[in-house]
């Protein structure tokens, strides 16, 4: 959630626009903790990515709010605390191929 209000506090979205952004990135990060798990892109490509940009564009969501949480949690975030190094740096390839995803 950190994420995501530091990007809706500079954008002028609606509350309902960032309940739907806040709910979409915590089931792409349960889906890369799926992919941590099974050591590949599966998870994510097969419920995260296919249809995702019609989905986004049906709801008249900003994917540039989405780039900016995930980008914001890759380099903000204090993952060291929770995950090994290692996990982390797969934790941060899968966001950024999550991220090049909605570029």
């Amino acid at each position: 959630i950190e994420a995501v209000n530091a990007v809706y506090q500079k954008d002028n979205y609606s509350q309902e626009n960032k309940d739907k952004c806040v709910r979409d990135i915590h089931h792409y990060l349960r889906l890369i903790n799926y992919c941590l798990v099974t050591g590949g892109t599966g998870p994510l490509d097969e419920w995260g990515i296919a249809g995702m940009r019609e989905v986004i564009r049906v709801q008249l969501l900003p994917t540039a709010a989405y780039i900016e949480a995930f980008t914001f949690i890759r380099d903000k975030g204090n993952l060291s605390d929770c995950m090994s190094e290692q996990s982390v740096a797969e934790f941060k390839s899968l966001l950024d191929y999550l991220i090049n995803t909605f570029a």
